[in-house]
Formats: C-alpha cells, structure tokens, sequence
C-alpha cells in the first residue's frame, strides 16, 4: 500500500499540481480508508486497498454517517477515493473503479458571511498608529479587500509581485496557478507607506530585495497565515461593527460588493481565481437573499395575508 499511496501523491503534486493542503487530506482519506478496510476484515492487510469493491466503499460512508460525520467532509473523501481509484485504474492495478458509481451526498447550500460596504469602511478606518506593523495592517486589509485574495495568497506575496505603475498583482493561487487582479489605489497608498518603513523590521537584505516576502512578522521573516488571522481578529473588534468575522470574510465582501455593483460573474470568477464558474455563483444567492430582505421590508404587499 505504502508504494501506491506514495506513487499516487507524486501523481498529485506532479501532474494534477494540486496544493499541498489538498495532498495531504487526499492522502489521509486514502489512508484512513485502507484502516477501515483492514479493520473490519475486507481485506487482510492495507496493502490490499487496491481491491476493495464498491460495496465496501458504500460501508465506508454508512460508517461515516453514523459518526455523523459532516457531508461536506463525506463528499471530500469521496472526491479522495475516486480520484485514487481512477489512478490505480489508469496504472493498470485494477480492471475495474470500484468508486465510479459512489454519489456525493446532498449538502446545504453554503452562503458566504460578509460585510456591508459601511461595516468594510468601518473596519479599514479601525487602524492604530503609524507604526511599521500598523502600517502592514493597514496593508494587508487594503490589499485583501481591494483584490480579493485568499488568505494563503496574501501571505505569500512578494515585492516583486505589487506593479505600482500598473495597478496590478499576481497572485498564486490554488495548485500554482498564477493570475494578475487589480490593486486600487488607497492600497497601494498605504502599502508605499509601510515599505517606507519596512527596513525597521526587515534582517534579510541579501539578493533581490524585490524577491522578498512583502508582508513581515516582527521578526523580519513572512508573516504566516495564523498571525494574519489574528491580526483580523484583533482589528475587527478594535472597530466596534459588533461581530466576528474570519479573514475570508473579507474575499467574500469584495466579490458581493461587485455583484452587488453591477459586476458580471464571469469576471468575478477569473478575479477570484475560481475554476468553476459554479463556485463563483453561491454569491449570486447572497444578492437574491438580499433583494428579498429589502423586498420584505419595504413593498405593501410582501406580507402574507
């Protein structure tokens, strides 16, 4: 099993380029799976996981739904085990995909939380002094808002990626892809202003400074994603909007409030970096709920009776 499973992370990394997130949950299912099997004695040993068949798989999930796993987490392991087999199927090991006819469960469509344009205001005005770390705050906040990146993105931006003339960044996104968004201009703005101030914090001035990592902890090193999420966390209630929210939050404000302006959902899906445009469209149910509030509370006859 060690070999195949080892074989089918290269496949992932190597052809399919998936992030390293999604590699090890993929891996970790097909592991996790190989246990049940051998557990309850469908195969004598996890080497053997090639040749489960689809009523196992079928056990699997009943399994799962007893341990009232979530459906989302279902339909990833399902997503991990037909991906596997289908590799196992393509190297020849097997004449037959026993997880080719395994469905998805059903799951509740998920709408994003976000801010309104007065609350994103209000949480950009939240700044302290100007400070060196205040400033990257500001920063980070203008950048996530104005260009709508992900908090893995944001992290891992570099000088070199900001085009100041251009009004530009590139982004690497999900499985290495790479996609240029636009930067408004108060972002830019406050991102000069902390680079400005960057040399107080910044050790490693070796090489191509513009190579470096654009936003640094205390330490002079990249800020890591945990730190930003805090950073969020700490400003949000500095700004008396009165909730929590995740740095995420953020990504879907800056997609709603295009929606919500006029914006086609073709471009929001290549701003995003989405690949389907699928995924892009749960944000479509934030405006329709929208206009129903809106609907409820202002026209005479919205109420029943």
């Amino acid at each position: 099993m060690g070999n195949i499973i080892q074989d089918f992370q290269i496949y992932l990394e190597v052809e399919r380029n998936v992030s390293a997130h999604t590699r090890v949950a993929y891996i970790a299912d097909i592991q996790k799976f190989a246990r049940f099997l051998h557990n309850n004695n469908f195969i004598k040993s996890q080497d053997e996981i090639i040749n489960a068949e689809p009523e196992n798989i079928r056990e699997y999930l009943r399994c799962l739904y007893r341990q009232k796993v979530k459906k989302v987490t279902v339909n990833r392991k399902v997503s991990s085990l037909r991906a596997f087999y289908k590799y196992v199927l393509r190297t020849g090991r097997i004449k037959n995909n026993p997880a080719e006819m395994i469905q998805t469960l059903k799951t509740e469509k998920y709408i994003p939380t976000f801010l309104s344009v007065d609350e994103m205001f209000e949480l950009l005005k939240a700044q302290g002094e100007n400070s060196v770390l205040d400033l990257r705050n500001r920063a980070m906040l203008e950048i996530f808002y104005s260009s709508g990146l992900r908090l893995s993105e944001l992290a891992g931006l570099d000088l070199i990626d900001l085009d100041f003339n251009q009004k530009l960044v590139k982004v690497r996104g999900k499985g290495k892809k790479e996609r240029i968004v636009p930067v408004g201009g108060p972002a830019l703005k406050v991102v000069q202003e902390y680079l400005e101030k960057i040399g107080e914090i910044r050790k490693d001035t070796d090489g191509d400074i513009f190579k470096k990592p654009l936003f640094l902890n205390v330490r002079g090193e990249r800020i890591t994603t945990r730190s930003i999420a805090r950073i969020v966390n700490e400003i949000t209630s500095k700004s008396g909007i009165g909730r929590k929210i995740s740095p995420h939050a953020l990504r879907h404000s800056f997609a709603t409030h295009l929606l919500n302006a006029g914006a086609d959902l073709r471009s929001i899906q290549e701003l995003l970096g989405h690949e389907s445009l699928s995924t892009t469209q749960k944000y479509t149910a934030v405006n329709i709920n929208r206009m129903m509030e809106i609907y409820d509370k202002a026209h005479p006859r919205s109420k029943k009776g």
